[in-house]
C-alpha cells in the first residue's frame, strides 16, 4: 500500500502547545503515527533537558508510536567571516540563519550529535534517523551523522538509507510563513505539486507549528491529508526505510 509520513518540524519546549493543538487536528484527520522533529535546545532558549513537563509530553507521544527525529541541536547556524554569496543566500534568504548543519566540520558535528543523543537519553527508544534543520546537511556533517549510528536522513528531495546508500525519491510538502509571498507561493505551490506527486508510492507533508495559525494554508494542508488518507497508510520514516530495505535484492 501507498505510504503517507506526515512530519512535524521544530518540536520543542517552545513550540509544545502548537505542536499538541496539531496533533489532535492530525489525529482527527485520520493521522495517528507521525514524525515529530525534536530539537535539544531550541534557539539557546529551550533546554530540553531541563524541561521535564515535555519530556513527560513527549516519552507519552513515542510510546504512542509516534517517531522522534533528531534536528539539529540549536537549530541555529552562527554567521561565519569570509561567507561565499552562495553561502549566505542559502542560510540567510532560503532559510532564516537556521541551517545549523550547513558547514559543521567532522568534530562540531558530532559534538552536537552527541550531546543531542544524550539529552534525548529519557526516550524509550533510540533515534533511527537525523534531519538537518532546513534540510541543509554538509559533507563533513553527514559523514558525523553516520559514525554515530543513524539509520537514515532526509532531504527535501527524497530519504537517505545511510547504511545501505539505498535514495528514495519523494519531494516534501512543505509551506512557509515567513512573509506574505511566501504563503501565497507555498499555496499555489503545494496545489500543483499534490497534484504531480498523487500517484507516486510515498507521499510526505511536512509542517512548522506555525503553520497551523494561518487558516488559508492549515486549511490546505489538512485536506491534502485527508485525501491521502483515504488510500494511503500513515507511517514513519523508520517504518518506511524498513520497508524499502526487504525490497533490496538479497537484504536481510
Amino acid at each position: 500500500m501507498a505510504a503517507l509520513v506526515v512530519s512535524i518540524h521544530d518540536v520543542s519546549p517552545l513550540t509544545q502547545p502548537d505542536c499538541d493543538r496539531m496533533l489532535q487536528d492530525l489525529a482527527e484527520a485520520g493521522v495517528g503515527t507521525t514524525c515529530l522533529l525534536v530539537i535539544p535546545d531550541h534557539h539557546r532558549r529551550a533546554p530540553v533537558a531541563k524541561a521535564p513537563g515535555f519530556q513527560q509530553w513527549l516519552t507519552t507521544l513515542v510510546t504512542q508510536g509516534h517517531e522522534p527525529i533528531l534536528h539539529g541541536y540549536y537549530h541555529l547556524r552562527d554567521q561565519r567571516p569570509g561567507e561565499t554569496l552562495r553561502d549566505r543566500w542559502t542560510t540567510r534568504l532560503y532559510t532564516a540563519g537556521e541551517g545549523e548543519f550547513y558547514d559543521l566540520d567532522l568534530e562540531q558535528a558530532s559534538n552536537r550529535l552527541r550531546r543531542g543523543l544524550t539529552d534525548f537519553g529519557f526516550l524509550p527508544r533510540r533515534f533511527a534517523g537525523f534531519i538537518a534543520p532546513a534540510w541543509l546537511l554538509g559533507k563533513d556533517a553527514k559523514s558525523a551523522v553516520r559514525l554515530c549510528g543513524f539509520r537514515y536522513t532526509t532531504t527535501v528531495h527524497g530519504v537517505e538509507n545511510l547504511i545501505s546508500g539505498q535514495f528514495l525519491p519523494a519531494r516534501s510538502l512543505v509551506w512557509s510563513t515567513r512573509a506574505a509571498w511566501r504563503c501565497w507561493a507555498s499555496l499555489r505551490w503545494n496545489e500543483q505539486l499534490e497534484r504531480h506527486l498523487r500517484h507516486r508510492e510515498l507521499l510526505r507533508i511536512g509542517l512548522h507549528p506555525p503553520d497551523r495559525r494561518y487558516p488559508e494554508i492549515w486549511e490546505q494542508a489538512l485536506g491534502i491529508i485527508r485525501r491521502a488518507v483515504r488510500e494511503r497508510q500513515p507511517m514513519s520514516y523508520e517504518q518506511v526505510v524498513s520497508s524499502a530495505e526487504c525490497r533490496i535484492p538479497g537484504a536481510g
